[in-house]
């Protein structure tokens, strides 16, 4: 089967507006999270959160596009314009054929929807934007990017809560391996800070206050965050071929379901997805030099993450960490913005840390890189996605 490598990313998230920005806040220790600047902020129990600042839309689209992109949208559309460049690709008629794009979102369009209750709703008016269900339609950024670039291959979006851009990253590495199509356009983006969306996630009691704290005894929630990341997956005889600039191999990939809990984490299934994945990488856990973990900032996630890589990994698993605490939980797209800290750790040897940890828990007993970045040859990095409904999904990148 054909080998898959990432010739192009690109992203927009609480840390920056595009990769390089992204890296140098993992490698300073910067975090991205602070006080939210939303309407009806004032209304919200928990009022921090990774916001992407300094977002001018019109600088980077024009009216007529806007006019269709959703915030989430317009996030995907500028992280694949990013990847794209990077790749040097030329989707020509041949190519833009066969090549596709796949992304995971779990809410969409939420600013849209937002903004058509609170105008209904809240504002008493009888109609809402005429393009209102083609923004808010969970598949909305996977076609405009299609649009964009001409692509006429498998173009699709997934929605599996939080492991959404792991889903679609593995079934993008699964069709260009299987030789279904040669280019795959492949990560997730989400919006949700909102003031709807934030007051469904304050309903659910894992909100943290103030900060994300991933593994610390005193963690007590996550913060969400909003973003985006697209990579460009490609054959690698095909990337040769034109001399591209190679980031990193995939090599692995699995996917499996709890079914157990709605809410509440399993730890065999997480082992089972961490497991899977490095067999179908034909890779031992030995080899892997970091994981990049769900690591939500939750009691329960936490501890089950822990004791799930513990039983895969041995007594003294590689260093993990878990960059929520930095660019906050950005939901569907988390695992596509966290695959980024692994391309840093494979590309520039450093490993990105979990920021905000100050007491170890026994239930958590880790190497969890606690708020400082260190230099570390890595050579293959796990990237662990575990969703709420209990759906997991694993991916395994190696050093170029």
């Amino acid at each position: 089967m054909p080998r898959v490598v990432i010739t192009g990313a690109g992203t927009i998230n609480a840390l920056g507006h595009d990769l390089r920005a992204t890296y140098e806040a993992f490698a300073n220790g910067r975090g991205g999270i602070g006080p939210l600047d939303i309407p009806d902020v004032d209304r919200l129990t928990n009022r921090v959160g990774a916001q992407v600042r300094n977002w001018t839309a019109t600088e980077h689209f024009d009216l007529r596009g806007l006019s269709l992109y959703d915030r989430t949208t317009q996030f995907a559309l500028w992280s694949a314009r990013q990847a794209v460049a990077q790749s040097g690709l030329e989707f020509d008629d041949a190519l833009a054929l066969r090549a596709g794009v796949v992304l995971g979102t779990a809410g969409g369009g939420l600013g849209t929807i937002d903004d058509s209750y609170r105008a209904v709703y809240g504002e008493g008016k009888n109609r809402v934007h005429p393009l209102t269900v083609p923004r808010l339609m969970a598949s909305a950024a996977v076609s405009h990017i299609s649009m964009t670039y001409g692509l006429r291959g498998p173009a699709f979006s997934v929605s599996t809560a939080c492991a959404s851009s792991n889903h679609a990253m593995g079934l993008a590495y699964q069709m260009v391996r299987s030789g279904a199509a040669p280019v795959m356009l492949t990560g997730g983006a989400e919006a949700m800070l909102t003031f709807g969306g934030l007051k469904a996630w304050e309903g659910l009691r894992v909100m943290s206050p103030e900060a994300c704290r991933p593994f610390s005894a005193d963690r007590n929630g996550m913060v969400q965050g909003e973003g985006a990341a697209v990579f460009v997956f490609e054959a690698y005889k095909h990337a040769k071929a034109r001399g591209a600039n190679i980031l990193a191999e995939v090599v692995g990939f699995s996917m499996c379901a709890d079914a157990h809990d709605i809410v509440m984490p399993a730890t065999d299934g997480a082992l089972r997805a961490m497991r899977g994945a490095l067999q179908d990488a034909g890779i031992g856990p030995g080899q892997v030099g970091y994981i990049n973990a769900h690591g939500t900032g939750t009691k329960a996630n936490d501890a089950n993450e822990a004791a799930a890589i513990r039983e895969v990994f041995g007594p003294a698993p590689p260093p993990v960490s878990s960059t929520k605490a930095a660019h906050g939980h950005v939901i569907g797209g988390t695992g596509a913005v966290e695959a980024l800290a692994c391309l840093m750790a494979l590309q520039e040897g450093v490993i990105a840390p979990t920021l905000g940890f100050r007491q170890a828990d026994p239930d958590c007993a880790l190497d969890v890189v606690a708020n400082t970045a260190r230099e570390a040859r890595v050579d293959v990095a796990l990237s662990n996605a575990f969703a709420f409904g209990g759906l997991n999904a694993v991916l395994v990148f190696r050093r170029m």
